[in-house]
């Protein structure tokens, strides 16, 4: 937008578009070794009391001995995109253009595979920074059908990872996800409207269906992400796809009376195919 080698100052520039010039000259500063140690350590911590706000996670963090305020892992925690997972009135607003829909799961029996996909984001931590994995998943086997590692928090390789799985594997009837600016999107709905896509949305600050994909960051984090510490966004992307190719191919779930995922999504559609 800012072209700084254009021949019009860009003081004048900024002022044509209506900014301000500490937002033209504003440069990001990387995040401390410091904050990235208790992200490391928030991330734990959510993981294993996904109930715990700002404030139990400042004192959990100083029974380990470590010194902060709660308004620092506030920030911390928006950084990351984690929020305490709690029933509470719905009385915030969507974004202009964002629209909430309604929640569509409700007593419904999922019984086969496409029937019902969901989505979300999570925080990976590296050695020197982090990114943010998305994954598509099948409810019913919990087969990982598509997913993205990102730097940002945009929408786009939300978007991109949809468009994979669905070119790959067809459609579901109903498609679910939190209440994320990334899904709320018009960007993100339009994709799922134009396939004829039911779109369902868990309430804010609920977990419910989407419970399957926490349950997949919490193996991939424990079984890969914390085991390693990526030295580059290359790296991890290589490293998490090996990893989530194993947990589809060979890795049985409990869950799936110790089938993999991949058995469980394609035996019974096959089984279908052939009735």
């Amino acid at each position: 937008m800012i072209d700084r080698k254009h021949e019009l100052p860009v003081s004048r520039q900024a002022k044509v578009l209506n900014l301000s010039r500490s937002t033209v000259y504003y440069q990001p500063r990387p995040v401390s070794s410091e904050d990235l140690a208790i992200m490391r350590s928030l991330d734990e911590l959510h993981l294993d009391y996904p109930f715990a706000g700002a404030r139990m996670l400042r004192s959990l963090l100083r029974r380990d001995g470590v010194s902060i305020g709660r308004r620092h892992v506030a920030t911390l925690m928006k950084r990351m995109g984690i929020e305490a997972v709690y029933r509470r009135p719905n009385t915030s607003k969507p974004a202009p253009g964002h629209k909430i829909y309604p929640y569509l799961l409700r007593g419904v029996t999922i019984e086969r595979p496409n029937q019902v996909w969901a989505m979300d984001i999570s925080y990976i931590p590296m050695r020197r920074g982090f990114v943010y994995l998305a994954a598509v998943v099948d409810v019913f086997s919990r087969r990982t059908l598509a997913h993205r590692v990102s730097i940002t928090l945009e929408a786009a390789f939300c978007v991109e990872a949809l468009e994979e799985a669905l070119a790959k594997h067809g459609k579901p009837a109903i498609f679910n996800t939190d209440q994320g600016s990334q899904f709320t999107s018009s960007e993100f709905a339009n994709v799922l409207t134009a396939a004829g896509i039911a779109i369902s949305m868990d309430g804010k600050g609920a977990w419910r269906d989407n419970v399957f994909v926490e349950r997949l960051w919490r193996t991939i984090k424990y079984e890969e992400v914390y085991l390693k510490a990526y030295d580059s966004v290359t790296e991890a992307k290589a490293s998490i796809a090996r990893y989530l190719t194993f947990y589809n191919q060979r890795r049985p779930h409990s869950s799936l009376d110790e089938r993999t995922p991949d058995e469980v999504y394609f035996g019974v559609q096959t089984m279908a195919m052939a009735a």
